[in-house]
């Protein structure tokens, strides 16, 4: 464990963005996290995971602490269930597959989501139909303050649409260290309603899907739509689905016919922010080394040697033109750093 300086965050960051910290560290154990938190000549510390959910706009001046925690445990198991604990620096899709290879069911639909499993809580991740609050018994988290650790079950995490107590009242003030899942061994519940999962394993030939299945055929969605981290920089869908009244959602659908839309409640609807960058004429736009994907509105990209800012910029762009044209206030996913 040493500290480093003047280090590129390049490959630390699915984006792909250069951004330098002029000190960083690496930490392996519980242990270590705690020494490097009460360093006094620090005063400012970043925490880093998996990269997967940030946009780095800047250097960065603080401490960078790199979380790499290893480990996969199982805590219990019934006849049914089965309950595991995995390390806050274990990749998250890595850890998917690790299940799946024990036949542990309830993951298969979170397969191929980018970052590690620390950070997933913080924005509850979810896909096709299935999110991380489903299958999560608890968290164990280290205070930074103190460097004490606390344990948050579920309601503790007051986990909503990709948003957390982490990323609310407690940001900044934990490190997640590790996360304890409550998972299928048997009867599996199988989620293949949602999005084109149904479509995919058919074409696939499959009638009675596993959850081995399920995950392949999420793989091959992903695959189809999503630009790889590792030829073009992103970090997955930037924007959040955003949750619009019910009365706003009806003028939408008397200027735009075809506007989807997904009852939330009687008096809220979620509308695909795809949708919306698509129909404002932004999709598959470049402009320089930046741009939209060209299969996916909501992915913002880095083609190379693009800066944090100017991906800043375009987001803000895409806000501002969403709200101009629709009157619909679209959030950022990632965090700005």
């Amino acid at each position: 464990m040493q500290i480093v300086h003047n280090i590129s965050l390049k490959p630390y960051n699915t984006f792909g963005l250069d951004a330098i910290a002029k000190q960083f560290i690496s930490v392996s154990s519980i242990a270590e996290l705690q020494h490097v938190l009460a360093l006094p000549n620090y005063p400012e510390k970043f925490i880093l995971g998996g990269g997967s959910n940030m946009l780095l706009t800047k250097n960065m001046d603080a401490l960078v602490i790199h979380i790499n925690l290893k480990g996969i445990t199982i805590v219990s198991e019934e006849e049914h269930f089965v309950t595991v604990k995995a390390n806050a620096g274990e990749n998250w899709h890595e850890f998917v597959l690790w299940c799946l290879k024990h036949n542990y069911g309830g993951l298969e639909n979170l397969s191929l989501i980018p970052g590690n499993v620390g950070t997933a809580p913080i924005q509850n991740i979810g896909a096709y139909g299935v999110e991380l609050k489903d299958s999560f018994v608890s968290c164990n988290a280290l205070m930074t303050s103190s460097g004490t650790m606390k344990t948050f079950d579920k309601a503790a995490c007051q986990f909503d649409y990709r948003n957390s107590i982490f990323k609310q009242g407690a940001k900044g003030q934990f490190v997640i260290c590790s996360v304890t899942f409550r998972l299928s061994k048997n009867k599996h519940k199988l989620q293949t309603n949602y999005g084109s999962i149904s479509a995919q394993l058919a074409e696939m030939g499959i009638k009675n899907p596993t959850i081995q299945d399920i995950s392949k055929a999420v793989i091959a969605i992903r695959q189809s739509k999503l630009p790889d981290p590792k030829i073009i920089g992103n970090s997955g869908s930037f924007f959040k689905n955003p949750v619009i009244s019910t009365k706003l959602y009806n003028h939408l659908k008397l200027e735009f016919p075809d506007a989807p839309g997904y009852v939330i409640s009687d008096v809220e609807v979620k509308v695909p922010a795809g949708w919306l960058i698509e129909k404002a004429g932004f999709k598959g736009k470049r402009f320089g080394d930046y741009g939209v994907h060209k299969k996916q509105a909501l992915v913002l990209v880095n083609y190379g040697n693009a800066k944090g800012s100017d991906i800043l910029k375009l987001a803000q762009l895409i806000q501002d033109t969403i709200y101009r044209l629709f009157k619909i206030k679209i959030e950022a996913e990632v965090n700005i750093i």
